[in-house]
């Protein structure tokens, strides 16, 4: 098994994690596409994508460079491929978080993309900032988001039935949502990738930091 599947355990909620155990059900060949994935991951949690080297990728990951060209043309489908993964790993997540706790279904996934968000920072960092450079990967996420604002607008909506509240016409529900998810994504990446220090020294403790977040997107999608 090549090196990297054996390296530094990952956070549960990680990429890296997920992949590995994905990894471990694989035949030899798929294991060491597996391999070149996670050190790719590992490295872009201190380089931007435009730094990263098929040679340092092949050195964490432990195999010859010329077996990255069996897997992948070039760094940038490694990217593409990999951020794609990503983004249906993340839309998976939140929504089992979601329906796990159905009595409070927003804070649920709020909080699971919180941790998540922490736990993938260099992944993050390349959908949220360098996505352009990867056209499939751009185009899943838009396609994954635009999948989780509908599901998040008919949950809404059917809250507001079962309360007997009256509702929101779909398209400002979808326009809040999307407004919200970009807060979102605005905070954490202040708070996690250019650290803030005004953001830093008041968001010390994690379970503030999902109230928060989970009360703006509870009392943003009211009537």
């Amino acid at each position: 098994m090549p090196p990297a599947l054996n390296a530094t355990p990952q956070p549960p909620d990680s990429y890296p994690h997920a992949l590995a155990a994905e990894a471990r059900q694989m035949p030899k060949g798929q294991r060491t596409a597996q391999a070149i994935r996670i050190a790719a991951c590992a490295l872009l949690e201190d380089q931007t994508p435009q730094d990263l080297t098929i040679a340092a990728i092949c050195g964490r990951a432990g195999v010859a460079t010329g077996t990255f060209y069996l897997y992948f043309p070039d760094q940038a489908h490694l990217l593409d491929d990999l951020l794609q993964g990503f983004a249906a790993f993340l839309q998976a997540r939140m929504i089992r978080a979601g329906r796990a706790h159905p009595e409070r279904p927003m804070h649920a996934a709020t909080a699971a993309y919180v941790h998540l968000f922490e736990a993938n920072r260099g992944l993050m960092k390349c959908l949220i900032h360098h996505l352009d450079a990867y056209p499939a990967a751009r185009a899943a996420f838009h396609r994954l988001n635009r999948d989780w604002i509908a599901t998040v607008v008919r949950a809404t909506r059917r809250r507001h039935a079962s309360a007997g509240q009256d509702t929101l016409p779909e398209a400002e529900l979808t326009r809040r949502a999307y407004a919200l998810g970009g807060m979102t994504d605005a905070y954490l990446s202040s708070l996690h990738l250019s650290q803030e220090p005004g953001l830093v020294a008041v968001s010390g403790h994690r379970a503030a930091v999902i109230a928060t977040l989970t009360t703006l997107w509870e009392r943003g999608l009211q009537p």
